[in-house]
């Protein structure tokens, strides 16, 4: 079972990944809106309900999706929008 700890320290460590694609864009404005990866940051509570690495991926590859998918910059900011994600997925 992974520790909260080590799954903040992946999301992190996956957010920071090169970009390979548009998708991939996304994750520094996501980087950018958590900003800080620690235990403490209540932001990150969502991690509780994720039990693998390669879960939380697919959780930033899914936000990264809906973004391109959904996301309109002339009626909402990126940030309200990660937020919106992180409450209600």
């Amino acid at each position: 079972m992974l520790t909260l700890n080590e799954k903040i320290q992946h999301l992190e460590n996956y957010l920071s990944q090169p970009n390979e694609n548009y998708a991939d864009s996304f994750k520094e404005d996501i980087n950018m809106f958590i900003d800080d990866f620690s235990d403490q940051n209540e932001l990150l509570t969502f991690l509780n309900n994720i039990h693998s690495l390669e879960e939380i991926e697919n959780w930033v590859d899914n936000l990264c999706s809906r973004i391109i998918l959904k996301f309109d910059s002339e009626g909402e900011e990126i940030n309200d929008f990660i937020y919106d994600y992180l409450q209600f997925g």
